[in-house]
């Protein structure tokens, strides 16, 4: 493991982050999801692609990359392409799971893959819907203690800075971005995915022009058991 510093709009990060294949001349950058970080991605990843510079980056709040700042899905881009520029990286592959596919796309990469990629957004369950009712009335009166008990488990974990970075990012619509994304995309989806529906992953598909979609049978980690299919129609479909 190693870290970078570096400072944008008077905000200081150091990114942790690791690099596999340190001598191959083209790179893919490998952006993991909200949640997540970046040992999930190269624990499935890290033995294929021979060919390529993996780089593996904890994004800030995430893994071993602290954040004390309130950021938006656009100040992630930012940081994400700061920290490329200071590793001399090209964007010749960049891909992308869930949360990190929408990172993914707006660093317009010559090659874009994502993985069951966030961005589309969804009808939220009824349930969801009441706690978020609930949670507002509170604010209103002035009891915003009381919202944290409104909260799923992996949310109310969160710093407060990161729960507000949350509030920001989740109820994004990303598809004028996958719209106007004119280079090549491969899109790959798991059909029993309940965090971002199949159906989200074909809109996508018919956004991004120059796109290929293939589904798999799995989760949202359905990448963990498809790796080797994965990879090599990764290698057969980059430009």
């Amino acid at each position: 493991m190693a870290t970078k510093s570096l400072t944008i709009n008077n905000k200081f990060f150091e990114i942790s982050y690791e690099i596999v294949n340190p001598t191959a001349t083209k790179d893919m950058v490998f952006l993991h999801g909200w949640g997540s970080n970046k040992d999930i991605m190269k624990n499935v990843f890290s033995s294929y692609l021979k060919n390529f510079r993996h780089i593996y980056i904890d994004f800030p709040g995430f893994g071993k990359s602290k954040n004390e700042y309130v950021l938006n899905t656009n100040d992630y881009a930012n940081i994400t392409n700061e920290f490329l520029k200071l590793l001399n990286s090209s964007k010749d592959v960049i891909v992308g799971h869930s949360y990190g596919g929408k990172i993914a796309t707006l660093l317009n990469p010559k090659n874009l893959v994502l993985l069951s990629s966030a961005g589309i957004l969804e009808e939220k369950p009824f349930d969801v819907k009441i706690k978020i009712f609930f949670a507002k009335v509170l604010n209103f009166l002035g009891l915003k203690n009381l919202t944290k008990r409104f909260r799923s488990k992996d949310v109310n974990t969160m710093s407060e800075n990161m729960y507000a970075t949350f509030k920001n990012v989740v109820n994004e619509d990303l598809s004028s971005s996958f719209s106007n994304f004119s280079n090549n995309a491969l899109i790959f989806w798991g059909e029993k995915d309940s965090a971002t529906s199949l159906e989200s992953g074909k809109k996508i598909a018919n956004l991004i022009k120059k796109s290929t979609f293939i589904s798999y049978d799995g989760d949202h980690f359905f990448f963990a058991k498809n790796a080797k299919d994965i990879t090599t129609r990764i290698e057969n479909g980059i430009c």
